[in-house]
């Protein structure tokens, strides 16, 4: 077997087209990431660190570093749509190939419809006399219609997205800090964000660093979109995922430091509220109400847009796999797109999301439990293939750092609730079993 090779082979009638650059792939990893992100969760990272919301997201950092280097170990080698689904079936054999992709469906259909919640809530708030689920399918409709017409199209929308994002926090950074200038919170920038021996606590930093992973999500999706690049360099989506990390973890340092001394003293009504609290009580309502607006309109449909992107690669690559029904992996001849494997997970995720559009607490329990499962099957595809199968003998790259991604994910599945465990178990009894018929009808095989 030849581990290098180019999986899903160009001459196929289903090849996806090859036009995306470098740029392309930051600017998309950065849209799912989302540069709003640690808005979301400003309010449980500084009561959960104490203050100290710098070192979370330095240390969450760390620990994704881990998972975002065996991501650019395995794209070098195994250039397929299907992400961590292809790396585990060509490093691990067919089944447990199989099993990481059912297992990242979780995550990949999962986050739209939280998406979709979540945007319908905050619509919602802004206009109650609309029904969420009106909010939920036109969201869904939006982000179908504008990926529909390929990915660079999505790429234009996501750029812009991430372009606004950039100059509200830009904005907000800026009003911040003539804030502390004139006395609020701290009165200045200070270390006390990132350590203070006063506040610091070993399990609260645990517990604030496993949110702010949470906020890293989705630099992973990069790799859903190998067969898409124009280049031949495999070391292209290796590089973006990297660079996806490093400017992410510098944007929310900035930010929780920032943001951090500006909020010394201040007393949250509401964690879930607290970049609107802070925002209204520093600056004033006008950019509480800015950041509302863009968070419920720009910010989730340029999370949607990425997020409907790579299921929809991962649904194609075990279609055309016959792991899944191959009408999945069916190209639109025009747009180049996956548009069954569209048409299908936009379908459920908003089913999805209608179901739980009053269960929001539930929906959010269970939309990482995928993640961190593919996650931990990425860092075994590692050794397997690079430290086991090819000897290579690169015992940092290819073992200690899969190694202790692996310890990370396994740390961070330990807290998460009883409801996520059962569901997700409950989700990988089913693909198990689903797994065992494949298996016993041979559709399983794998074949280069």
């Amino acid at each position: 077997m030849a581990a290098d090779a180019r999986v899903g082979a160009a001459e196929s009638p289903h090849a996806l087209r090859r036009t995306l650059t470098f740029f392309d792939l930051v600017v998309y990893g950065v849209a799912y990431v989302t540069p709003f992100g640690v808005l979301q969760s400003l309010g449980f990272v500084w009561l959960e660190s104490r203050g100290l919301m710098v070192l979370a997201y330095v240390l969450g950092t760390l620990c994704m570093y881990f998972t975002a280097k065996s991501y650019a170990v395995m794209s070098e080698k195994i250039t397929n749509a299907g992400s961590v689904y292809g790396f585990a079936r060509h490093a691990l054999g067919p089944l447990v190939g199989f099993l990481a992709g059912w297992m990242i469906l979780l995550d990949y259909l999962l986050i739209p419809a939280y998406v979709y919640v979540v945007m319908a809530v905050a619509l919602g708030s802004l206009m109650p006399q609309v029904d969420r689920g009106v909010w939920v399918l036109l969201v869904a409709g939006t982000t179908l219609g504008v990926n529909w017409f390929g990915i660079k199209v999505s790429q234009r929308f996501n750029l812009f997205s991430v372009a606004v994002q950039l100059a509200i926090l830009a904005l907000l950074v800026i009003l911040a800090l003539v804030a502390l200038s004139h006395g609020k919170g701290d009165g200045g920038l200070t270390l006390r964000p990132l350590y203070s021996a006063q506040l610091f606590d070993g399990k609260s930093i645990f517990a604030a660093t496993a949110i702010c992973v949470m906020s890293f999500l989705g630099f992973d999706a990069i790799s859903t979109l190998s067969e898409e690049v124009a280049s031949d360099d495999k070391r292209v989506i290796g590089r973006a995922i990297l660079a996806v990390l490093f400017l992410s973890a510098a944007l929310f340092a900035i930010l929780s430091w920032v943001l951090g001394d500006l909020m010394t003293g201040l007393t949250l009504k509401d964690p879930a509220a607290a970049a609107y609290e802070v925002a209204d009580w520093a600056i004033g309502p006008w950019m509480s109400m800015l950041i509302a607006w863009a968070m419920a309109t720009v910010v989730g449909i340029a999370s949607a847009l990425p997020m409907q992107v790579g299921v929809a690669r991962v649904m194609y690559a075990m279609g055309r796999d016959r792991q899944l029904p191959e009408v999945l992996a069916r190209v639109h001849p025009v747009h180049g797109t996956p548009y069954v494997g569209m048409l299908v997970t936009a379908a459920i995720s908003t089913v999805v999301a209608l179901l739980m559009r009053n269960r929001l607490d539930d929906l959010t329990s269970v939309v990482n439990f995928g993640a961190l499962s593919g996650f931990f099957l990425l860092h075994a595809s590692v050794i397997a293939l690079c430290w086991v199968k090819l000897r290579s003998g690169r015992w940092f790259v290819h073992l200690a750092v899969p190694l202790a991604g692996m310890v990370v994910v396994l740390a961070v599945l330990t807290g998460m609730s009883a409801t996520a465990m059962m569901l997700g178990l409950s989700w990988l009894g089913v693909g198990l079993a689903y797994g065992v018929i494949l298996a016993k009808r041979r559709r399983v095989n794998l074949e280069l």
